[in-house]
């Protein structure tokens, strides 16, 4: 997330940032132990998914678990600072960190970084989510992101105004955080269904024996008609489980 624009108005990300080493401390010790995914991103625009292994305020040092055979992994060293970008809940999570060695290990290829002055904290969607009656059967027909003769039925998880999850079986390749979906067709029942582009911006696991994971999102340039629909379909999703909930 570019945050030149925003940080040059006064004050501009004061309501963003952690800087207090026990809050920023907090911050990592999560992500450890929710086993979070992390996308670490270059400069030039290389990407390696990591999760955070070690964290050591005292010795100024993080370590990113990587996976030595990415391809993008040496052009990420080569860029000198990256960004790291996480979710926890509803929160996305932010920071820089720069220094990067690489060392292999027994047990994991770790990712030596310095260890972050701050932490960016941005609440990740600010619109009203549902989750789709399961008797509504609701589907995103997509193109994968790097196959593009592959056509896909996917299962829509929940949806906002502002994009939508996705489920990914296990059996399909993964698909690249930051990939655009063009004309995806959404249909969440028999009276709302539209074409949207969408961009991948998140993936994370969902429980145990889900087989599979959750692709987080985003609509990019929807129509004034489908967003009508969208908002219709979505307020009432919202009085149906109220009912259901009542009963």
């Amino acid at each position: 997330m570019p945050l030149d624009a925003r940080g040059a108005a006064p004050g501009g990300l004061d309501e963003f940032r952690i800087s207090a080493p026990r809050e920023v401390a907090a911050v990592l010790r999560q992500l450890g132990d929710a086993s979070a995914q992390l996308h670490l991103n270059g400069r030039d625009g290389s990407v390696v998914d990591a999760t955070l292994w070690t964290y050591d305020a005292q010795r100024g040092s993080v370590g990113f678990n990587v996976d030595p055979h990415d391809p993008a992994l040496n052009a990420l060293q080569e860029c000198g600072e990256v960004v790291v970008v996480g979710y926890l809940d509803n929160v996305k999570l932010q920071f820089d960190v720069g220094r990067l060695v690489l060392v292999h290990g027994h047990r994991a290829c770790v990712l030596s970084c310095s260890y972050p002055r701050e932490v960016y904290r941005f609440q990740r969607r600010n619109a009203y989510r549902v989750r789709p009656l399961m008797r509504a059967a609701p589907l995103a027909r997509v193109r994968h992101t790097d196959i593009a003769e592959m056509q896909l039925a996917l299962r829509v998880i929940d949806v906002s105004i502002g994009g939508c999850a996705l489920f990914l079986p296990d059996d399909v390749p993964a698909m690249q955080v930051g990939g655009v979906m063009n004309q995806v067709e959404i249909e969440l029942d028999a009276d709302t269904r539209f074409h949207v582009n969408l961009r991948l911006q998140h993936v994370s696991s969902l429980n145990f024996d889900s087989n599979g994971v959750r692709l987080g999102c985003e609509f990019v340039r929807v129509d004034p008609t489908a967003l009508r629909a969208l908002q219709r379909f979505i307020d009432q999703t919202q009085k149906r489980s109220k009912l259901l909930t009542q009963d």
